[in-house]
């Protein structure tokens, strides 16, 4: 497995699914781990999960979208921890809708969280890493990010973050920071099993459904992406910067 021993992470919507999966492979790679969700209460069982296997790891309520909290997030993890060398954005929230249904709520609401929060907790996270001279920043995109029914305003927004992550590697390499998105395919979380169920298909029918579609014949798994997102973290990955890695059990190249 890759270490991680000695480096400190922050990961955003840790407290259930993709997030907190990464979290917790994070700490059995060795890593410290701040584990950031909208409220603190709603991190505990991830942190506990952590504490269990022997790993440390800090629980932080913040709303990715307000400046203020982020940089205080951010300032209690290296307070904490004594540095901050991993950052994955993966706070987010769905609103799904056709476009002549939908909101301007439903579009705000998902366009700041993913977009306006990759942007505020990594530009505080690289003041840490330009003076450290090392960073690893992941960012979780979304095969929405190609285009998917119902999903104008998350679409966009997973796609944005595409163009923040090859930009902001451009900028941050000189400093020895890679910055890199993940592109999860249909992953099998509670956020999913909740949509099909909203469309009144059950959970398990979805996920055969999609399964049937893609290559591999199986949907992901949080562990899946996590992997992924282990990889690039990794001190031995520096040299890949600027890409999106598509998770996704091949439906991209289809």
């Amino acid at each position: 497995m890759t270490n991680l021993d000695g480096r400190v992470a922050l990961v955003t919507g840790a407290a259930r699914g993709i997030g907190a999966e990464i979290a917790r492979t994070y700490a059995r790679a060795g890593a410290r781990v701040g584990v950031l969700d909208l409220e603190e209460d709603l991190t505990r069982e991830t942190v506990a999960s952590i504490e269990k296997e022997g790993g440390r790891a800090l629980g932080i309520g913040a709303d990715v979208t307000d400046a203020g909290q982020v940089e205080r997030a951010v300032e209690r993890v290296v307070e904490e921890f004594g540095g901050l060398d991993i950052v994955v954005n993966n706070a987010g929230v769905t609103r799904d809708n056709l476009l002549f249904k939908m909101t301007e709520d439903d579009w705000d609401t998902v366009v700041n969280v993913h977009m306006r929060g990759v942007f505020l907790v990594t530009r505080a996270a690289q003041k840490i890493m330009v003076e450290r001279r090392y960073g690893r920043v992941i960012n979780i995109s979304s095969t929405s990010a190609l285009g998917n029914r119902g999903q104008a305003n998350y679409s966009a927004a997973k796609a944005g973050i595409q163009g923040f992550t090859r930009t902001t590697a451009i900028e941050l390499g000189p400093f020895g920071i890679t910055v890199n998105s993940i592109g999860p395919g249909y992953v099998d979380t509670e956020m999913t099993r909740a949509t099909a169920e909203r469309l009144g298909v059950p959970a398990d029918q979805r996920l055969a459904e999609v399964a049937a579609t893609l290559p591999v014949r199986r949907t992901g798994k949080p562990a899946d992406i996590a992997n992924a997102a282990l990889f690039l973290a990794a001190e031995e990955s520096g040299f890949v910067t600027g890409q999106v890695l598509y998770v996704d059990g091949g439906r991209s190249v289809r």
